[in-house]
């Protein structure tokens, strides 16, 4: 690359610049997250700001990569069933136990997310937690929050918890401070779990609402039994030149109107503006007793191809695997190749019905499907998707599992004892899962999240070139006068509390990349020991609760819960409030604050 055209004291600003105007772009969401990262680590690259060297240096560092290898281990215990198999326990005593159940189902999460990824340990999580909703008569809406916070209260406790940890302990490993242990932090965190589950079992009953569902709210789950069927618009009909959405003898027994196909082609987009005209084929869904007596109606006829079919409508959530991801529903032809209808899309608090065709599919979404059993199994199968209503039915190779539980418990009591690097176990753990075929090695690779991987390592990018530019120490000399004689307590809460507030407007890997630089220099600027201040950082960067958007676990739970934005705020504000007032205590009887030198 050729020498920067900047002159060389415009550096800082310039990288200040274009990370301001990243951030901008994170916040409206004017791309998805890793584009924009991607672009401005490519900008800085073109200026010659960051150095094609260091930012070469950024595909060694083992974070992003160890970060892959426990998504294949995580995909490897799910594929052999060892976290559903939860479900069948729920089942059998949520209705006798329930108080017990719910409790052993937190603990179990908390346990799960401290050694795993907590993304999938959620996803598997939401159809039970639905199911348990359903058996103990309340909401899913008072359930699913503190699932996703009781995760991410899990994932705090060791280093491989989150991935978030996995980056801080990489940067701050490679600007010279001595690597995190696994347990390092756990001590810390066990205390921030027991006060965030206090905290929840107080205040989730008074603060969380009680929302409706997609499928409560657009197919009512009380109606009974309806049936999926098509019926044609024969010549001579007294239907012929009417709207279908005022024909009575369609809306009978709360019945309604799915689809219009003429001539193959599927009118619903403009549902409200069709007539009916000979030819048309009706999709409806009815109950059997009008089912039946379509047969008798001269003015319409079953349609021969399609026999009457028990329909499902179902709540599917769209996971970071899943297939559908950035494609339209246009695109995706469901009808034509499924025999699936999507009656709407709920997103940050909106429930879309029109123009569906229109909409690109993004992480979090939550389609509500009609179709029948069998289709709507093939397409959650072949595009991997998750139905809320019930734990996902998949030939789980249960014989592995004691295989993939025993990698999983070697890595930890290795990674533990400091055998060797945490990369390296978790490589030699990931071959012996794919050599013994607990998974298939497709299986372990598409469960990586390509995405977190190129925003992993584009923000690594930026936070080379701040580095580089200078920008980090004019952030510093700025701070400094402010922070200087500060008491600990303090100086801990000013980081934690940057790290948070900028943690809930974009992700928070990016905020864990871009702000560790920034404390330990500033540590190293007030002649303190930076690691307390990593690990504020550390806490505050996974400790996400008063926005949807900050953490993955509460976008996947966003849409199930049918929950509005203010719903995160009004239970996470608080419990943000208090966890950085508790850790900013807390850190430094841990970690002193004195001098490292």
């Amino acid at each position: 690359m050729p020498e920067s055209f900047i002159p060389l004291t415009w550096h800082p600003w310039v990288a200040l610049g274009v990370l301001g105007v990243m951030f901008v772009s994170f916040v409206r969401e004017t791309y998805p997250i890793a584009v924009t990262a991607l672009s401005g680590a490519a900008c800085l690259l073109l200026m010659g700001i960051l150095p094609y060297e260091a930012a070469l240096g950024v595909l060694s560092n083992p974070g992003p990569w160890t970060i892959a290898a426990l998504f294949m281990l995580a995909s490897a215990l799910v594929r052999t069933g060892t976290l559903s198999g939860l479900s069948t326990q729920v089942n059998r005593y949520v209705g006798r136990y329930p108080v017990w159940t719910l409790l052993g189902l937190v603990l179990f999460v908390v346990v799960a997310s401290a050694f795993l990824n907590n993304t999938p340990v959620v996803v598997v999580m939401i159809p039970i937690v639905v199911q348990m909703a359903q058996v103990l008569q309340v909401s899913a809406s008072k359930l699913l929050i503190p699932l996703s916070y009781v995760a991410i209260l899990g994932g705090i406790c060791t280093l491989i918890g989150t991935s978030t940890n996995l980056l801080v302990d990489s940067v701050a490993h490679a600007a010279g401070l001595a690597p995190f242990s696994l347990f390092e932090v756990t001590p810390l965190a066990v205390i921030l779990v027991v006060f965030g589950l206090l905290y929840l079992r107080i205040a989730a009953p008074r603060l969380l609402p009680d929302r409706d569902s997609m499928t409560q709210l657009l197919s009512g789950q009380s109606a009974g039994m309806r049936y999926f069927t098509e019926v044609l618009i024969p010549s001579g009909s007294a239907l012929i030149g009417r709207p279908p959405l005022q024909v009575a003898l369609f809306r009978r027994d709360n019945g309604y109107v799915v689809d219009v196909i003429r001539h193959d082609n599927s009118l619903r987009r403009h549902l409200s503006g069709v007539t009916l005209a000979a030819g048309d084929r009706v999709v409806l869904k009815t109950a059997m007793v009008e089912l039946l007596s379509f047969s008798e109606n001269k003015d319409v006829a079953l349609a021969s191809a399609v026999s009457p079919r028990a329909a499902r409508t179902v709540e599917a959530l769209i996971t970071p695997g899943c297939r559908m991801i950035g494609r339209r529903l246009r695109q995706l032809r469901l009808r034509r190749h499924y025999g699936i209808f999507p009656l709407a899309l709920h997103r940050k608090n909106r429930n879309l019905h029109q123009q569906l065709d229109d909409i690109a599919i993004r992480v979090g979404d939550t389609l509500l499907l009609e179709g029948t059993e069998s289709d709507l199994q093939r397409l959650a199968r072949e595009q991997r998707l998750i139905d809320l209503s019930t734990p996902a039915v998949r030939p789980y190779r249960r014989r592995h599992a004691p295989i993939v539980l025993g990698a999983l418990g070697v890595m930890v009591l290795l990674a533990g004892l400091n055998v060797a690097p945490l990369f390296v176990i978790a490589c030699i753990m990931v071959a012996v899962v794919l050599l013994t075929r607990c998974i298939d090695a497709a299986e372990a690779f598409a469960a990586i999240d390509k995405e977190l991987l190129i925003l992993i390592f584009s923000m690594l990018a930026i936070g080379a070139a701040l580095q580089q530019a200078g920008t980090i120490d004019l952030v510093v000399q700025a701070l400094v006068p402010w922070l200087a004689g500060l008491p600990p307590f303090m100086i801990i809460w000013s980081v934690y509390l940057l790290t948070s507030i900028l943690t809930e407007l974009v992700s928070n890997s990016t905020v864990a990349v871009v702000v560790t630089p920034l404390a330990i220099a500033l540590g190293t600027a007030l002649g303190l020991d930076p690691r307390p201040l990593v690990v504020a950082v550390m806490v505050a960067a996974s400790a996400s609760f008063a926005t949807p958007i900050g953490y993955q676990t509460n976008t996947l739970v966003y849409g199930p819960g049918g929950y509005q934005f203010t719903d995160f705020a009004r239970i996470g504000i608080p419990l943000n409030l208090a966890m950085g007032l508790l850790s900013s205590a807390l850190i430094p009887l841990f970690w002193p604050l004195s001098s490292g030198s």
